[in-house]
């Protein structure tokens, strides 16, 4: 791209598959956070830490994409001039994403009849989707507002959702048999 000239906004990318990207790396290091054990605070900062490695540095070099959204084929770029965002824009944008995920994560693992309280942790993140729920031009989050990014499609590559459906679609004509 001209780093010259602005960039025309892009079609967002579908919602669904944001959020199965994002469930994706939030399993990712959720689990190695978990693993890793501890309080609350020490199980924060470890996913913290691991976040902030998928989500900026990995995605910093390799043009706008984490695991998660290298498998739903998305990657997300500067809203002006639609590149990868710099080191500070990623920072931003996941700091917030990271800390409403974890939340929501460490809440996740702790549901039980007893403890159906956690899922008000769930708050946090649902607040920041709603944003790109009612957002229908751009469909940009809180934390694509705050750090001016957005999540576009990239060239189908991997395709784990059109595999899934492949495989869903196999799995009802077998069972229609």
């Amino acid at each position: 791209m001209n780093p010259r000239l602005p960039l025309v906004r892009p079609t967002p990318a579908p919602l669904w598959r944001r959020a199965i990207a994002l469930g994706i790396d939030g399993l990712a290091v959720g689990l190695i956070s978990g693993l890793l054990g501890g309080a609350f605070l020490v199980q924060g900062i470890v996913f913290l830490i691991g976040w902030l490695l998928m989500r900026v540095v990995l995605v910093s070099g390799n043009k706008g994409q984490s695991l998660g959204r290298w498998a739903m084929d998305l990657r997300v770029i500067d809203q002006k001039w639609g590149g990868t965002p710099t080191l500070l824009d990623l920072t931003r944008r996941e700091g917030l994403l990271g800390a409403a995920t974890f939340l929501a994560v460490w809440g996740l693992a702790r549901l039980s009849p007893i403890a159906a309280w956690v899922l008000l942790l769930l708050i946090p993140l649902g607040i920041d989707a709603s944003f790109a729920y009612s957002d229908v031009a751009y469909r940009q989050a809180f934390h694509d507002r705050y750090s001016h990014t957005w999540v576009v499609e990239s060239r189908r590559g991997y395709s784990l959702d059109m595999k899934i459906r492949q495989l869903v679609a196999e799995i009802r004509s077998r069972v229609k048999q």
